[in-house]
């Protein structure tokens, strides 16, 4: 499903995120640590390979909400943006670290001039945030952030399910 906000394209998906090859940039739904962890972190550190635990490494900890950028080494991505965020029900207000997530994440892919952007759903697997308040809060804030973006021309959600996919079309077309 693809929807047009303020100019940009907002694409939603059921792929694998570390098969994004059109994408200059994934967002990695990261740990405390930017350690390969499971989920997506796992996924993504496992097909960069070791060098991004390495670019990762003096950038860490990072807190519920921050992102941190590094390159995409073997992903076919030149980019990483990594977000920690919140475990739901523990890290507190967790509406508004999710958010950030977001938004940090576009403010970095706006400073460093990157066309394109994949997120994965944040929070929603072992962090145990409901995928239907996430989609809410994640397709919200980016639909927010459109009229500020003037380099990004594409945001595309990942997801893994096609139960996901379906949250987030009904929330995208809302």
């Amino acid at each position: 499903m693809k929807k047009e906000i303020n100019g940009i394209e907002i694409e939603i998906v059921t792929e694998d995120i570390v098969r994004q090859h059109n994408m200059a940039a994934v967002v990695n739904a990261a740990n405390a640590q930017l350690m390969m962890g499971g989920g997506v972190a796992g996924a993504l550190h496992m097909a960069a390979g070791p060098g991004l635990e390495e670019e990762c490494r003096p950038l860490a900890p990072i807190q519920p909400g921050e992102a941190v950028i590094t390159g995409g080494h073997n992903l076919p991505n030149e980019y990483v943006i990594h977000c920690l965020g919140p475990v739901y029900g523990r890290d507190e207000p967790a509406d508004q670290l999710l958010a950030d997530c977001y938004r940090n994440a576009l403010n970095l892919a706006e400073k460093y001039k990157i066309p394109s952007i994949a997120f994965p759903a944040i929070s929603t697997g072992a962090f145990g945030y409901p995928a239907e308040e996430a989609a809410r809060i994640a397709l919200e804030t980016i639909r927010e952030q459109t009229p500020k973006l003037e380099y990004i021309e594409k945001v595309r959600m990942v997801l893994y399910s096609k139960s996901d996919y379906e949250i987030y079309e009904r929330t995208l077309s809302e």
